[in-house]
């Protein structure tokens, strides 16, 4: 062999050998898959998440058997205790002392935008199961995260247009002042009107609240027919309780709960709640696989899962299943291969990936029981119709999302 082949045939090597070195650093990194659970582990919303999501993501590990190809799977948390603040500067830690694959929960709307934005800015990625801000996946959209489990538009679609058409034309909102509490009432009031109501006054309230009592008689001063809850956890059962030590119910006004989760009814009781109508992303007793589910997380949790709870579950082994297929954890790569796959489990029915992150799914109107029709103390809810995936979120047509090819 001559010196020229001798020296073409080794650079050819060393080439090679340096493109499968990059190709293995490109797939799984560190050789691990790191997931931080950032959640309210403490306050107004450790219910609906909080420790129960972060149990409902360690038995999808655990039922992914623990790696992907070999790459071991490590799980930590942190309490972003509802500061956007502290949420961001968490995730920047991830990023840079702990490699951080995926953040999952995500819980207040506000600590969520500030979180994607340093994803956005590092090449992160994160799974959203708890905000409800549909501005998620429309003007605060990014490459780097995907919003799993309901948002603020299927809401007010499915509780706000049934109320109206029962005739409760008139509104008067009672709104959490941030994010998810402005995106709530927005979405309500466009489908109060579309639908001939009006939303006749309004009050934004501090987050978190404990003291509803100026904000109900102001409700109840407004006439309005229907005061709604644009607002969710410790507030949303302070507000319904509050109305309930003031009468408001007897008086002739509804309590119209737009983000209610099975914690607050189970929190409140069946006295208080029965006839409620709201929207949820998922029930415990819907249907067999639900059911199957859900008692194996009670047996855990001595609890049954709320939709959020479930949906982390979900989502998780939704990217577990990406990552094992693509053999990496490049956001890029493991986002595009979710949105290429159908999402139908025990959680989701007739799912799918949309460009703007957006998971949409069939979502359904429930009614709170009366306790005579309750059999057990965790069955609250009957469910009155499915509302269709390509029905219940904002359609591609009306987006902002930056992503989207209108």
């Amino acid at each position: 062999m001559t010196f020229i082949k001798k020296t073409l045939a080794s650079s050819i090597a060393i080439a090679a050998t340096a493109a499968m070195a990059a190709t293995a650093q490109a797939e799984i990194s560190d050789g691990e898959v790191r997931i931080g659970y950032l959640a309210d582990m403490s306050g107004t919303y450790r219910d609906l998440a909080g420790p129960g999501g972060l149990e409902a993501l360690r038995m999808a590990v655990e039922d992914f058997g623990g790696n992907v190809n070999g790459a071991a799977i490590e799980v930590f948390s942190a309490d972003d205790r509802n500061s956007a603040d502290v949420g961001a500067s968490t995730v920047r830690e991830w990023i840079d002392t702990r490699n951080v694959d995926m953040v999952a929960g995500l819980v207040a709307s506000s600590v969520t935008i500030a979180v994607t934005r340093v994803l956005e800015e590092n090449n992160g990625f994160a799974i959203v199961s708890a905000s409800a801000a549909s501005s998620i996946t429309n003007e605060h959209c990014t490459p780097n995260h995907i919003h799993w489990v309901y948002d603020t538009y299927p809401l007010a679609n499915g509780t706000a247009k049934a109320i109206v058409d029962q005739g409760g034309d008139t509104w008067f909102m009672l709104t959490a002042d941030y994010a998810f509490g402005h995106a709530l009432e927005g979405d309500v009031t466009r489908v109060v009107e579309e639908a001939g109501g009006e939303v006749v006054g309004g009050v934004r309230h501090p987050f978190p609240t404990d003291d509803f009592s100026s904000y109900i008689l102001q409700a109840q001063g407004s006439g309005a027919k229907i005061i709604g809850l644009a607002n969710a956890g410790a507030d949303t059962v302070n507000a319904i309780s509050t109305a309930a030590q003031f009468g408001v119910v007897e008086a002739g006004q509804q309590l119209a709960g737009l983000l209610v989760f099975l914690n607050d009814v189970y929190a409140m009781g069946l006295d208080t709640t029965q006839g409620l109508l709201l929207t949820t992303g998922w029930y415990w007793n819907m249907d067999d696989e639900a059911r199957e589910w859900s008692e194996r997380y009670y047996e855990r949790m001595g609890r049954m899962p709320t939709m959020v709870q479930a949906g982390i579950y979900s989502s998780t082994m939704h990217y577990l299943q990406a990552v094992e297929a693509t053999n990496s954890d490049d956001p890029a790569t493991v986002r595009a291969y979710m949105m290429e796959q159908p999402i139908d489990d025990f959680f989701a029915r007739n799912g799918r990936l949309r460009e703007d992150g957006r998971m949409v799914h069939d979502m359904y109107l429930a009614e709170v029981k009366s306790p005579a029709d309750s059999t057990h103390e965790w069955d609250l809810y009957e469910i009155l119709a499915t509302i269709p995936a390509e029905e219940a979120y904002r359609p591609l047509s009306e987006s902002q999302c930056k992503l989207v090819q209108n």
